[in-house]
């Protein structure tokens, strides 16, 4: 699973990402720093991406349009780039598992892991 991280994190945590999510990327690194969410939508689903955010747009999006792309959305404030990528990581494999149902279009992933 490769994650697309919403401009709202930080590109720094894309090189801690790749070893359990290869082919993550943020958006700013790919040319969609300016782009509107259906854009970035649009992108994540063409290339086979999970958007990660902290906004409810994408959670929004997910109910409206279905998946792909799945999303997680991150209930946490913000907080400190090692912060999310600890919270990312430490939850990794139910992460994985989650997002392998095909009916899941929105996960929320907060302190205590992974909710549907």
């Amino acid at each position: 699973m490769k994650l697309l991280l919403d401009e709202n994190l930080s590109r720094r945590l894309v090189p801690f990402l790749q070893n359990d999510f290869p082919g993550s990327t943020q958006v700013a690194l790919i040319g969609l720093e300016q782009a509107d969410d259906r854009t970035i939508w649009r992108h994540a689903r063409e290339h086979g991406f999970v958007i990660v955010t902290l906004d409810a747009d994408f959670e929004e999006l997910s109910a409206i349009l279905g998946a792909p792309p799945q999303v997680i959305w991150l209930r946490t404030p913000n907080q400190a780039k090692s912060a999310v990528l600890n919270l990312l990581l430490r939850h990794r494999v139910e992460l994985h598992a989650s997002l392998r149902e095909a009916d899941i279009t929105c996960i929320e992933l907060g302190p205590q892991g992974v909710s549907q």
